[in-house]
């Protein structure tokens, strides 16, 4: 059995002191690295648990527990436990041996939660959301441009613990990022939250530029010759994906600036300057996307104006094809009378003539309403 599953026989158990029977078997088996999802068995709420000191990862297999107790009796280094979907059982044992508070260990395990940073004691809560961008080889109705996710991430003196939720925003390869910066890693806990808010960030940024993409085609779509045509379905999609974009980031620019600028036992001053720059970035997605919503608002605005001019255009030539066929209508209406006395009905020119008055009034009227542009 493998470091992995003896983590989540732990994560079942409810009780700090059920948390030790597995230590025998976790010391006899070599563990396997999960940090990836293709590593990481489907349904499998543990990830990964590693324990670094001075920046670099200790080998060994010891237990969760154990890990613990030896970060804490030798004061240096801390314990990252990486963490999918877990469920109320599973998560149990972990918010009991690590003294998380009962609120987060809920909106740990239920997700759905609003980007936020909560202090519970010596404990930092933080909640952010993922987004990636979703491929699609035309934009429809339909579309789904943006996807979300979450990570919460439980920051502590001696522990991180991530919570991941949706089937993107894998931290295997930023763990990978981090161990290959020991000097970065050795600044503790703080410095895994800050890699981890400034991942997720710079994905923001990413989604946004590919979202400039969809925008300019959509834009130039509306502006083209048969721009009134297009389907305004398609607009109304940009928005609702922009929309749960920015659910995703404009919550989190207040936590951010709180790491960034307020003291926290968590977080050291060094560690604040490289928060600070996080919010540099996140500021920047805020206004493209603040930036978007208007020009889609323009946008839309524009097509709806194409519609209505269109339709107005439609009638200017309804209009003047019925005036049109309105001289013969009149003609024919006279002459169409029952009335045996009436003027050349019986001369032998009269309906040439008649034609030739009804041809004339229509050209006349055709050729005015060509020239004011109605036809």
């Amino acid at each position: 059995m493998s470091m992995a599953g003896n983590l989540r026989k732990v994560t079942g158990l409810g009780r700090v002191s059920g948390l030790r029977k597995v230590a025998q078997l976790a010391r006899r088996r070599s563990r396997v690295d999960l940090s990836h999802p293709a590593r990481s068995p489907l349904g499998s709420s543990v990830v990964n648990c590693v324990t670094y000191q001075d920046g670099v990862r200790l080998p060994g297999c010891a237990d969760l527990v154990e890990a613990v107790r030896r970060v804490r009796r030798s004061g240096t280094g801390f314990v990252w436990l990486g963490l999918h979907e877990p469920t109320d059982r599973e998560f149990a044992g972990i918010a009991e041996l690590f003294d998380l508070h009962p609120l987060a260990a809920e909106d740990a395990v239920e997700a759905h939660q609003r980007p936020k940073l909560e202090h519970y004691g010596n404990t930092l809560f933080a909640v952010l959301k993922t987004v990636c961008y979703v491929e699609h080889e035309r934009l429809t109705a339909s579309s789904e441009v943006v996807n979300t996710g979450e990570i919460m991430v439980f920051t502590g003196e001696d522990f991180v613990i991530t919570v991941r939720h949706g089937r993107h925003g894998s931290l295997g390869p930023l763990r990978e990022e981090l161990e290959a910066d020991p000097q970065q890693l050795a600044k503790g806990p703080a410095a895994v939250l800050h890699t981890i808010a400034d991942h997720v960030v710079d994905d923001y940024l990413s989604v946004t530029d590919a979202l400039q993409g969809d925008i300019d085609q959509v834009e130039t779509e509306v502006f083209s010759e048969n721009g009134a045509r297009l389907d305004p379905g398609r607009i109304y999609q940009m928005k609702r994906e922009l929309l749960e974009l920015k659910r995703a980031v404009v919550p989190l620019v207040r936590p951010v600036e709180d790491l960034a600028t307020r003291p926290l036992r968590v977080v050291a001053p060094e560690i604040q300057a490289y928060f600070r720059d996080v919010l540099d970035h996140l500021i920047r997605a805020k206004d493209q996307i603040a930036a978007f919503d208007e020009l889609l608002n323009s946008i839309l605005q524009a097509h709806l104006a194409q519609v209505t001019v269109a339709q107005n255009e439609d009638m200017r030539k309804i209009t003047a094809w019925a005036a049109v066929i309105a001289v013969p209508t009149m003609v024919c209406g006279v002459y169409g009378m029952n009335f045996d006395h009436m003027p050349e009905l019986h001369w032998r020119f009269g309906y040439p003539l008649v034609m030739t008055v009804m041809a004339a009034g229509c050209l006349a009227l055709y050729r005015g309403f060509r020239r004011n542009g109605w036809l």
